[in-house]
């Protein structure tokens, strides 16, 4: 997916270290997705108080939204540097495009990991057939040494694991014993938790991991604070497992995100994930020359083929400082 803002931050993303327990809240804000008739997205990764979740650097949580009159996801072609995106659905359909070569739906319960590296283009669009558009669209760093990787588009149908009180699927990296086998290039792990009414679950979680808890339905607490809808719960390094409790009467679905923290300083900017200045500038002039750097969607048939870069500013690009 594309950050569609007209006028993107610039976001200085690094680590800020944290341990223990503590559950630190970040709270969603509202980005148009597209024209006046798109949907809109909540976006708690990245900001001002944490910029990182491992590698994890991008987080949109959408829907549920009704479509079957108009509006929707019809993103065009459009580029992405340093970066793999995760795409998961809760609800919907959305045909995939990709300068590879890659032609997928994704559809709910399904992942679909698309690896820009040195330079990719796709497109999405929500489906006809589909009525209600809902998950999550999610970005992952590439390491220094990895992010002049080649293009990479791979799919893959977790299968459930059935725990008391909790249903899982692990769609990156291992938990509650199952291991995905979609390669990533840092330690990761991502995994949908639907708990059941009134339940309690202790999950065992890597202690070298930082974790992030994204609730999308339900009355949540995440070791003993409570979530709203849309909240991203951060608990920092050192925790050996993780405390889940549905207080509600009604099943209740979560995302968890986690990986090991992220040391190196990233750049990002639209859609690109760079170091520097001078690299954000190359990629988005490669984009607006139609550079063979990113290559061309073949079959995306909306109104307009390719989405432009927003303008650059007009001072060497000053990236947000991170929180202290």
């Amino acid at each position: 997916m594309s950050n569609t803002e007209h006028d993107p931050d610039a976001v200085e993303c690094r680590h800020r270290a944290a341990t223990g327990p503590k559950v630190e809240i970040l709270t969603a804000r509202d980005v148009p997705l597209g024209g006046p008739r798109a949907m809109t997205v909540r976006r708690t990764l990245p900001q001002r108080s944490r910029s990182l979740i491992g590698a994890w650097c991008f987080v949109d949580h959408y829907g549920p939204a009704d479509i079957t009159h108009g509006g929707g996801m019809d993103v065009a072609p459009h580029p992405h540097t340093g970066l793999q995106t995760v795409s998961w659905l809760f609800s919907g359909e959305v045909e995939h495009r990709d300068s590879l070569g890659s032609h997928a739906m994704i559809r709910p319960g399904e992942v679909n990991l698309m690896t820009g590296g040195n330079g990719i283009c796709h497109s999405e669009v929500a489906t006809p057939r589909t009525t209600t558009l809902h998950g999550v669209q999610l970005w992952v760093a590439l390491p220094d040494e990895h992010r002049r990787t080649g293009r990479a588009f791979v799919n893959h149908v977790p299968e459930p694991v059935v725990l008391s009180g909790a249903t899982l699927r692990v769609f990156l990296g291992s938990l509650a014993g199952e291991t995905s086998p979609v390669a990533t290039f840092s330690p990761l792990v991502g995994a949908e938790i639907t708990l059941a009414p009134h339940s309690r679950v202790e999950l065992p979680v890597n202690p070298d991991f930082e974790h992030g808890v994204l609730l999308d339905t339900g009355q949540v607490s995440v070791a003993g604070t409570e979530l709203q809808p849309s909240d991203l719960g951060y608990l920092g390094t050192g925790a050996a497992g993780l405390e889940l409790v549905n207080h509600s009467a009604e099943p209740a679905r979560l995302l968890l995100l986690g990986g090991a923290p992220f040391e190196e300083q990233i750049l990002m900017w639209w859609n690109f994930v760079g170091r520097t200045h001078d690299e954000i500038v190359a990629f988005r002039e490669a984009w607006e020359q139609e550079s063979d750097q990113f290559g061309r969607v073949e079959g995306y048939e909306g109104p307009v083929q390719r989405l432009p870069a927003p303008a650059l500013p007009a001072v060497t690009i000053k990236p947000r400082p991170a929180a202290r």
